[in-house]
C-alpha cells in the first residue's frame, strides 16, 4: 500500500480562537507507515497544536489501524461524534476495500473482512501492544507514563501549573518515564511537526525545574537493554528461564519494544525462520516474566499478611517470635520497602518501629541458623572480601571438606535465583576455602 497523507483540515483553537489548518489521519497503516504507530502509542497523532498559543487539542476522528504483518485491522469510532451505524459501515467497507485492493494478491486477507471494533482509543492501543508481546502490567505502567506526558504537555503554558505537577508526581518521573518520552521525541512523524515541539518544550521544561542530573536518565541505559535482549535471544531454550530470572528488571515495554524491531528486522531481511523463532521466544519470555512476578507478589502478599499481625499486636517482638515459623525472606522484604515507605512519607517513629522489628527479624533468623551457616552468613556479610578472607583465617577449624561443598551448593542456589553477585562471592570463598584445606 503506499503511503497514506493525512487529510487537510480547518480549525479553529479552542483558547484563543485563532484560525488553522492542520493533517488528521483516519487508516493508519502501519505496515508502510511504521512511525504511525510510534505516534499512536504516544498519544501524538490527531493532535492539533495551536501556531498562536500552542493549546494542544486531540481531534476526534475515526480510525482504522491496520497491520498486515500481525493481520490485525481495527477499528475505533469517538463516541462524540454521533456516528450512524450505516456512516460507519460504509467508512470501514471502503477503508478495508482500500487495503485488500492495495496487498499483493498472495497476501492473507480474511482478518480484513471481520475487523475488530473498539469502544474506547485506550483499548485499540491495549490491541496493538499486545500483539508486540506486551504484558498487562506492562501496559498500565506505560499508559501511566503517556498519561503523565500528557499532563505536563497541557500545562507547559503555565509556569506555577507545571512546577506543581513536578513536585506532585516528582516519583513517577522516573529513568522509564524520560525514556518514553524520548522514545516519542525521536519516533513523532514529519507530518506532526508541532506535536514533536510540543513534547520538547516538556523535556526542555523538566530540565529546568529539575536540573539535567534530575532527568534520570543514566547513560550506558541502552546498551545494558541491548545486551539483555541480546542474551535472551542467544541463550539455549534449557537456560532461558535462569536468563530471564537474573535479566528481569531489563524486561519491559522498552524491552518488548526492542524484541519486536529485531522481528521486525529479520522479516524484512526475509528471515522467516527467524523471524517465528524471535516470535516464539518472545511469548516464553512474557510467560516466564509473569510466572516470576506472580511468585515475588504471592511472596510479598505473605509478608504484608505476617507484618500487619505483627505489627497490631501489643508487643511486635513477642507476635514475632510466636510466628517465627514464618519468618522468611518475604518478610524482611517487606519490611524494609515499609521502612522505605515510612522515611519518604516523614513517618519517623514508624520507621524506628520498623527498623527494629527488621533488626528483631534478623536475630531470630540467625538464632535459627546453625553454625556452619551462620559462618557462612557473616562471610557474605563481610564489608570487603579481605575481610572475609581474614574471617577464614581466623576459622580455620570449620573449613572441612563437608563445608567448601555447602558453599558451592548455595552458590547454585543462589544461581538459581538469578542472584549473581552472591553467586559468584559464594564461589570465591568455595575455592579459597578448599585451597586452604592443602
Amino acid at each position: 500500500m503506499p503511503p497514506v497523507a493525512p487529510q487537510p483540515v480547518q480549525l479553529q483553537c479552542p483558547a484563543c480562537g485563532t484560525p488553522f489548518r492542520t493533517g488528521i489521519y483516519t487508516l493508519l497503516d502501519v505496515t508502510e507507515q511504521p512511525e504511525l504507530k510510534a505516534a499512536l502509542l504516544s498519544g501524538q497523532l490527531n493532535v492539533a497544536v495551536c501556531p498562536n498559543c500552542r493549546t494542544a487539542s486531540m481531534l476526534a476522528a475515526p480510525l482504522i489501524y491496520h497491520d498486515g504483518n500481525k493481520q490485525l485491522c481495527l477499528v475505533y469510532f469517538p463516541q462524540e461524534l454521533n456516528s450512524r451505524p450505516d456512516e460507519q459501515e460504509r467508512f470501514v467497507g471502503e477503508a478495508t476495500s482500500f487495503i485488500i485492493r492495495s496487498l499483493p494478491a498472495d497476501a492473507p486477507k480474511a482478518y480484513l473482512l471481520s475487523p475488530r471494533r473498539f469502544l474506547t482509543l485506550p483499548s485499540l492501543l491495549d490491541a496493538v501492544l499486545e500483539a508486540d508481546g506486551v504484558s498487562r502490567e506492562m501496559l498500565e505502567a506505560q499508559r501511566a507514563r503517556v498519561d503523565l506526558i500528557s499532563e505536563l504537555a497541557g500545562a507547559t503554558e503555565n509556569d506555577e501549573q507545571f512546577a506543581q505537577l513536578v513536585v506532585q508526581r516528582r516519583d513517577e518521573l522516573t529513568p522509564e518515564f524520560f525514556a518514553t518520552l524520548n522514545a516519542f521525541i525521536e519516533s513523532t512523524p514529519a507530518t506532526q511537526e508541532d506535536s514533536r515541539a510540543l513534547l520538547e518544550h516538556v523535556r526542555d521544561r523538566l530540565a529546568e525545574e529539575l536540573g539535567e542530573e534530575g532527568m534520570l536518565v543514566e547513560p550506558g541505559e541502552d546498551a545494558e537493554l541491548d545486551e539483555a535482549v541480546a542474551r535472551l535471544r542467544a541463550a539455549p531454550d534449557e537456560e532461558l528461564e535462569l536468563a530471564v530470572a537474573e535479566l528481569r528488571p531489563f524486561i519491559d515495554y522498552s524491552f518488548f519494544q526492542r524484541w519486536t524491531e529485531a522481528i521486525d528486522g529479520a522479516e524484512a531481511a526475509g528471515d522467516s525462520a527467524e523471524a517465528e523463532r524471535l516470535t516464539a521466544r518472545r511469548a516464553r519470555i512474557l510467560e516466564l516474566a509473569e510466572e516470576l512476578d506472580r511468585q515475588a507478589q504471592a511472596m510479598f502478599e505473605s509478608g504484608s499478611a505476617v507484618l500487619t499481625e505483627v505489627m497490631q499486636a501489643p508487643d511486635p517482638v513477642a507476635a514475632l517470635r510466636e510466628r517465627a515459623d514464618k519468618i522468611d525472606e518475604a518478610l524482611l522484604m517487606v519490611i524494609s520497602a515499609n521502612i522505605g515507605a515510612a522515611q519518604r512519607a516523614g513517618q519517623a517513629d514508624l520507621a524506628a518501629r520498623l527498623e527494629a522489628l527488621g533488626a528483631a527479624t534478623i536475630e531470630l533468623v540467625q538464632e535459627k541458623l546453625s553454625p556452619e551457616d551462620r559462618f557462612v552468613n557473616d562471610l557474605l556479610m563481610a564489608e570487603t572480601p579481605q575481610e572475609a578472607t581474614k574471617l577464614l583465617r581466623k576459622n580455620v577449624a570449620m573449613i572441612k571438606p563437608d563445608f567448601v561443598k555447602r558453599l558451592n551448593e548455595q552458590a547454585d542456589e543462589e544461581e538459581k535465583r538469578a542472584n549473581k553477585p552472591a553467586a559468584d562471592r559464594l564461589r570465591q570463598l568455595a575455592r579459597e576455602s578448599g585451597a586452604m584445606l592443602f
